[in-house]
């Protein structure tokens, strides 16, 4: 058995150098379809979901799609160590482990958590992975990384066996003041948190050299506040229970981890699409077709970085976060990233909102108490313009409340309450 930091060190080369060994999509595309074929011959069918295709020749098109409500419906079907529910919640609920296996779960954002597992060279190479791509100079320095986010993992203490990073995990499930001392005394020069943990991070004494969003949507008003608090430029890190999605480049711009995933989209409309992922780098659980509840809007410009791997312009929000409401001719849907433009276009002096649907035709905005007032009428007024250019019907409710502080969970500023 290969030594898991000899695996770490492997991932963390082969991802480093992959721009340079595939340098455009057309040889991405082979690249994919040879790790595929082998994926699908010999790891897929060792589940018992696709036992079926066991000594068949198949395409990734031959596969139904999936989601987390498929996988969950009996999760074993879908691993190598046939772990069913109520294991893998007992495992998540205790140590997070089962032999050298990891276990962990989502955090239940759409309501439904979803568990995961990978086994220890699967960590390893995660590690590897984004190490590469976050922090391509970890060879030569020694980092200080802080993780804040609303659930622990084992994931992140493999950070801590390589000998070059301390990695330290911070709960913002509970006040930022209950553990700012704890983070300021450990002095991060790595920072990973969504993007309203780093906006109230910039009042401390922190100096680090690296700052990432993550698990949350990131505003451009978010960024100029975090960046100019920070005085660095903000990466992102899109990543998600199903796995490591994407890291910014040096330049800047969001790539989709093509490296180590397989990414299919499904067009959505309004130049948004739904990301089906396959995971051919993963074999203790398989994850074919599984279409995530994500909208992404792709930028099909190469990048300057020289990367073949695909941009994303934006990660716009949640499919089960359109705005479904009664229009004369059925119903009109209104994707997040319609509604956020109409309210943050209205007033510059907007840096914070919640938008939230609560009825079938009812919807409440809440603003910053200075945004009550003038700039609250003119935002509500921006935001009846554009439904009704959309056609929703007339008779609807747009109610504007006083913004309070979130309390906990992932912040989703454009929210469908209402499932009906």
């Amino acid at each position: 058995m290969i030594p898991p930091l000899l695996t770490a060190l492997w991932s963390y080369l082969r991802v480093r150098t992959f721009s340079g060994r595939v340098r455009d999509r057309a040889a991405l595309a082979l690249w994919q379809d040879r790790r595929l074929a082998a994926w699908l011959a010999k790891d897929v069918p060792r589940v018992d979901a696709f036992a079926q295709l066991r000594g068949q020749t198949v395409s990734l098109a031959d596969l139904p799609v999936m989601d987390k409500a498929t996988l969950m419906a009996d999760f074993s079907r879908y691993t190598l160590p046939r772990i069913t529910n109520a294991q893998g919640w007992a495992a998540f609920d205790g140590t997070r482990r089962m032999g050298d296996l990891t276990i962990g779960a989502s955090t239940g954002t759409s309501g439904n958590r979803g568990l995961f597992v990978i086994s220890e060279a699967e960590r390893f190479a995660w590690l590897g992975a984004i190490l590469a791509k976050a922090v391509p100079d970890v060879w030569r320095r020694r980092d200080r990384v802080a993780v804040l986010l609303p659930l622990d993992t084992p994931l992140y203490d493999s950070a801590n066996q390589t000998g070059r990073l301390r990695l330290r995990f911070f709960d913002i499930t509970g006040p930022v003041d209950s553990f700012a001392a704890d983070l300021v005394g450990f002095a991060p020069t790595i920072i990973v948190a969504p993007p309203r943990i780093l906006r109230r991070l910039t009042g401390l004494d922190l100096i680090p050299r690296r700052v990432f969003s993550a698990a949350e949507k990131l505003e451009e008003f978010d960024r100029t506040a975090i960046e100019a608090g920070f005085g660095v430029p903000l990466g992102q890190i899109y990543m998600a229970t199903e796995g490591l999605l994407g890291v910014t480049c040096a330049q800047g711009r969001l790539h989709l981890a093509e490296d180590c995933l397989h990414f299919a989209f499904e067009p959505v409309g309004g130049g948004l699409v739904s990301p089906i992922l396959s995971d051919f780098s993963r074999r203790t659980q398989i994850m074919a077709r599984y279409r995530l509840n994500d909208l992404l809007r792709l930028d099909q410009a190469p990048c300057p970085c020289g990367s073949p791997l695909q941009v994303v312009a934006e990660v716009v929000g949640r499919a089960d976060d359109i705005f479904v409401l009664p229009g004369p001719q059925g119903r009109v849907e209104l994707t997040p990233d319609i509604l956020r433009n109409a309210i943050v276009d209205a007033d510059r002096g907007i840096d914070d909102f919640l938008l939230v649907q609560t009825g079938p035709a009812a919807m409440v905005l809440h603003l910053p108490k200075a945004n009550l007032g003038q700039v609250g009428d003119k935002t509500l007024a921006r935001l009846r313009r554009v439904l009704d250019r959309h056609g929703v019907a007339p008779g609807y409710s747009l109610d504007i409340a006083e913004l309070t502080r979130h309390a906990g969970g992932k912040l989703r500023r454009v929210r469908r309450d209402f499932k009906g």
